[in-house]
């Protein structure tokens, strides 16, 4: 039994209608980072809690720091799923300060982020490349464990028309060590790196054009299967401003957020998708 299975967490709420057989269902998460205490955790969960439904054709999904999963999972609306944002490419043994997929699930998280724009750059130390990433994405999964998987081209990548180069690389390494199977408990996140908490953010029709080319490679070196059904969040400054204009694009499935999921506004975001 998981740790969550003990706990009473509230009831959480729904409305409008299920994504429709064939549709992939919207993700939206929360990127937490290295934010937040326990007075302030407990104050975002209480306005979680009374934001109101989640649009049926939603899953919604927040990546708490460590030390603050066992809280949110005793105390957040059961429709919201608790992620880490990060897991170690071992089992368990003798790995001090290493936090393993199997403990995650042990604990009842049910989703990792991993590849993270902050986590491939490092900070004060190496970062992480694609291989250790593909790896930690393999081993997260055959645990249990669903994985938002972030690729992501940097500014000066951007404007040297390099965007899906970058991308090619960091999913090749992906595409190397996972079934076609895996792929159906992974959502690749694009991260346009220099529009992460910078206040910038592609417009839709740009960030449209990258999804739609993620989309197209996964088809070609994958399955069109496999591409169909997939989901590709976008995570570059979302919010409840510009939710709505970027989920309405044919290949947004939803977000990854990170300075709006430490708000209430988080909601706004959610609101944002489009009716079934």
């Amino acid at each position: 039994m998981a740790f969550a299975d003990t706990c009473s967490r509230p009831e959480g709420s729904s409305t409008g209608a299920a994504a429709a057989d064939g549709t992939r269902t919207y993700l939206i998460g929360g990127n937490w980072k290295s934010n937040g205490t326990v007075a302030s955790l407990e104050k975002l969960i209480a306005e979680f809690n009374a934001a109101g439904p989640i649009p049926a054709n939603a899953e919604v999904v927040v990546g708490a720091p460590f030390i603050h999963i066992p809280i949110a999972l005793q105390s957040l609306r059961k429709d919201i799923e608790i992620a880490a944002q990060n897991c170690s490419l071992t089992g368990t043994g003798a790995y001090t300060g290493e936090v393993t997929a199997s403990q995650l699930k042990d604990m009842g998280v049910t989703w990792v982020i991993l590849g993270h724009s902050e986590r491939r750059e490092g900070f004060g130390m190496a970062g992480e490349d694609s291989e250790l990433v593909a790896k930690k994405t393999k081993l997260a999964l055959s645990e249990g464990l669903k994985v938002m998987l972030c690729i992501g081209e940097k500014k000066e990548e951007r404007e040297a028309g390099t965007t899906m180069d970058v991308c090619a690389e960091q999913l090749k390494a992906a595409t190397a060590v996972l079934s076609e199977e895996d792929w159906a408990n992974v959502s690749i996140a694009y991260e346009p790196v220099w529009a992460i908490g910078t206040g910038l953010t592609a417009t839709p029709e740009m960030a449209q054009e990258t999804h739609a080319d993620i989309r197209q490679w996964m088809a070609d070196n994958v399955s069109p299967a496999v591409a169909a059904a997939v989901r590709i969040q976008y995570g570059g400054s979302m919010k409840g401003a510009n939710a709505a204009g970027l989920m309405a694009q044919t290949d947004i499935d939803g977000g990854l957020i990170g300075g709006a999921s430490l708000t209430k506004g988080f909601f706004d975001v959610v609101n944002g998708v489009p009716s079934a």
